[in-house]
């Protein structure tokens, strides 16, 4: 009898000093379910649903210091002690974790910001105002207009940064992704230079990936790249992956992590042809707490509800999504 090929997706990988078990990764998604940027039980349940022996979860985007509020904040001791209580690192037989720490630069509006100080970026223009998702019952979003980074500031940047990537390892969190998205052995980063979100765009995307991919290959500490595809094009009727990651993967020393559109056929083709070590699923995982078993099984995928992604209810669209057996675990 000859042995069934194992799914590339479903096969081991070795990640620095971590033996991950699949390469089915959570992406980073916001969920907005913390509570005075606090996380709450019920984050514990979410990633706990998640979490796979030797899988890899990437947290939701976390701010780094108090000068602006986003979603969530890795600051302050009790911050810290509130991860832990969501931290599946921490639970036995699970997998592992990786805080996403960020900035929000010019999207975190004066209201979020203490004393309604106008954010910090590297620019100072104003987001466009525009339609949200997370704002339908109160129409246009008007973003707050920004102040731009002083030089002589960018030290203290770097050293919240630094801060915080310490209160996350203190937390239980097996490592850290600097989301230098959309707008040392424990450390990866999420770059996105196809962007064209909330004003952001390059005008020459390939040179800024290839730069910042050779910036990376000088610091061995960092773990692995992880970048965000052009957004899906539309052929023959069908949305399509252009794979315009080729040469940042090509070019990068270390693991590499594609996302943006990926199902389990694409998933499994991009490993096995070596276009990328791992693949970060976002809605999918969302709505499929089981997913790298539903993937080793075919089985069909529980459709998400966008309407649902971005409220602050702590079970619906969050923590209901049943599992393959019809349960949802608790």
């Amino acid at each position: 009898m000859v042995a069934k090929e194992a799914m590339p997706l479903l096969t081991p990988h070795k990640l620095g000093r971590f033996d991950l078990s699949h390469r089915v990764v959570l992406a980073p998604l916001t969920r907005c379910r913390s509570y005075g940027s606090v996380p709450q039980p019920h984050a514990a349940l979410y990633y706990s649903q998640r979490a796979t022996k030797g899988g890899l979860l990437i947290s939701e985007a976390t701010d780094i210091c108090h000068r602006e509020r986003g979603i969530l904040r890795l600051q302050a001791s009790g911050r810290r002690s509130r991860w832990k209580l969501g931290n599946p690192s921490s639970m036995p037989s699970t997998g592992r974790e990786r805080s996403s720490s960020a900035r929000f630069g010019m999207s975190a509006g004066s209201p979020q910001t203490p004393d309604w100080q106008p954010p910090i970026s590297s620019t100072d223009m104003q987001i466009t105002p525009e339609l949200d998702g997370r704002h339908d019952a109160e129409g246009s979003v008007v973003y707050s207009k920004p102040r731009r980074l002083q030089i002589e500031e960018i030290p203290a940047i770097v050293d919240d940064f630094r801060r915080a990537a310490r209160n996350a390892i203190e937390a239980g969190f097996d490592g850290v992704e600097i989301h230098g998205a959309h707008g040392a052995d424990r450390v990866g980063i999420r770059l996105s230079p196809f962007v064209d979100y909330m004003d952001c765009y390059d005008s020459d995307p390939h040179a800024l990936g290839s730069y910042m991919v050779q910036q990376l290959n000088k610091h061995q500490g960092f773990l692995y790249c992880h970048m965000v595809e052009p957004r899906m094009a539309i052929v023959d009727g069908r949305r399509q992956i252009l794979h315009g990651l080729l040469p940042f993967r090509k070019a990068f020393n270390g693991t590499f992590i594609a996302a943006r559109g990926y199902d389990r056929e694409e998933g499994n083709k991009v490993v096995a042809d070596g276009y990328a070590d791992l693949v970060a699923y976002g809605r999918l995982f969302l709505a499929n707490p089981d997913l790298p078993k539903r993937f080793e099984l075919g089985a069909p995928l529980n459709k998400y509800d966008r309407s649902t992604f971005y409220t602050q209810d702590p079970i619906v669209g969050y923590t209901d999504y049943p599992f393959l057996d019809g349960s949802v675990a608790e």
